[in-house]
């Protein structure tokens, strides 16, 4: 399973002003913004613990902006604003102190969490002489600082003896969290997971969204019916389907109830961050994802001379390596070898095209290939109907199977067909035909 921890960006996008100005954003290394933040509001004759202390604190401000995409899921194209007033005070072109780029160097993937949460702790703060919060007062921890406080006890005093510092983050580029395509039913994977974990909670604030049973990542009728009626309470084109302004008016709303830019956080912890498909594929692991991986380069393989078809199963070998470079390769990807989300979605992108486009050649192969998405009690249309005539050939030739009508509708009697299809076969009974079930279908069905 894979854990989404925060990374560290290697750039933030900074708005030049308050959130609604029309004024320029800049894009800059996050190191280069955090001392120019420092350099602004810090005085560098400040005691050298006092300095680490509010530096911590800008890290972590900014990180938690990042993480939550506070402004994208606002409908905004930058990470964090200029103004103090909204976030923190940046002066664009400045010129840094010495001393605070040093520190900032030193503890620049370093943020603060509290207590058993994993987000980067909204640490907010003021200087304390002008302004008072809550939070961190910048002048109050000089005098904590001169009085030999450490650190970290300057930052207890002012956050609670709950918070940590988690060191040596995982430095890379902030992935937009919206996957880049339309989620909908029959769909599986980590964004439909965060899609029913967000709505899951944000039901507990709107009882009127119905609930979500699932746990293992696929759209399903109830996740329809859920997304319908936030979309319907939040004034949305009510489509059933996730599009990026549904998406980001989930994370908005589900970053609300939790509090997670807010000094009292509900907080996220580990295992509400951990999804159950890994961010990336690499020799040795195993898996339905690996199997989905190589049913998927398998059918493009067949059709594609410049993919080898070579010899896969459930792990992640050296042919698996092979495939996927030539695959990363003609489509302008990273040749890594490495299978990740960007692939992914590429890799389902051709596949899709592969379905609208085959040749005439080859269309008796089409009919047995997966539609790409899941197939389950409530699924309409001629990939049902598909499924269907080979679940009607095993039905007759097996009449243990209660059996099928072939309407394109998949109803109750094709489901209990499917559960015993999953029983007799060693698959998880749960009613849902995805590719591997597809393929031994089609398997079974050619030999009887």
């Amino acid at each position: 399973m894979a854990v989404r921890y925060p990374i560290v960006p290697n750039t933030i996008t900074v708005h030049l002003g308050k959130p609604d100005e029309n004024v320029q954003d800049v894009t800059l290394p996050f190191t280069e913004y955090v001392s120019n933040v420092a350099s602004s509001e810090l005085y560098p004759t400040w005691p050298r613990s006092c300095l680490i202390a509010n530096i911590y604190c800008i890290i972590s401000f900014a990180m938690n902006r990042i993480y939550n995409e506070w402004y994208r899921s606002k409908g905004y194209n930058f990470d964090i604003t200029s103004s103090p007033v909204y976030d923190q005070a940046f002066i664009y072109n400045r010129s840094t102190f010495e001393n605070i780029n040093n520190i900032v160097e030193e503890i620049f993937n370093n943020y603060i969490v509290k207590g058993n949460q994993i987000q980067p702790y909204f640490t907010q703060y003021c200087d304390g002489r002008k302004t008072t919060c809550d939070g961190l007062s910048q002048w109050g921890s000089v005098s904590l600082a001169n009085q030999g406080k450490d650190v970290l006890s300057i930052l207890r005093y002012y956050y609670g003896n709950d918070i940590s510092i988690f060191y040596n983050a995982p430095v890379g580029d902030a992935k937009e969290g919206y996957p880049g395509y339309i989620i909908g039913f029959g769909n599986a994977g980590n964004p439909v997971l965060a899609i029913q974990r967000d709505l899951k909670r944000i039901r507990q604030n709107y009882p009127a969204i119905p609930a979500i049973s699932s746990t293992v990542g696929i759209y399903d009728e109830e996740t329809v019916e859920a997304v319908k009626k936030f979309q319907e309470i939040f004034s949305l084109p009510v489509t059933g389907s996730v599009n990026k302004a549904t998406w980001y008016k989930i994370k908005y709303v589900y970053t609300s109830v939790k509090k997670l830019s807010d000094l009292y956080s509900e907080g996220l912890t580990e295992s509400e961050a951990t999804f159950l498909y890994e961010d990336e594929i690499q020799y040795g692991d195993t898996g339905i994802e690996v199997e989905y991986i190589h049913y998927f380069l398998d059918a493009i393989a067949f059709l594609d001379p410049d993919i080898p078809r070579l010899p896969t199963n459930s792990i992640y070998g050296n042919n698996s390596i092979t495939m996927v470079k030539a695959f990363q390769k003609k489509y302008n990807l990273p040749v890594t070898g490495v299978f990740t989300y960007q692939d992914w979605n590429v890799l389902k992108n051709v596949y899709q095209s592969i379905l609208s486009n085959i040749q005439s050649e080859n269309s008796s192969f089409i009919d047995e290939l997966y539609p790409d998405y899941f197939l389950m009690k409530g699924s309409k249309g001629k990939d049902v109907r598909r499924f269907q005539r080979f679940l009607l050939a095993i039905c007759r030739f097996d009449h243990s199977i209660p059996g099928v009508r072939v309407n394109g509708i998949f109803d109750d009697l094709t489901e209990k067909s499917v559960k015993k299809l999953q029983q007799d076969n060693d698959f998880d009974v749960n009613g849902i035909v995805g590719p591997l079930l597809w393929r031994k279908v089609v398997e079974l069905s050619k030999r009887v």
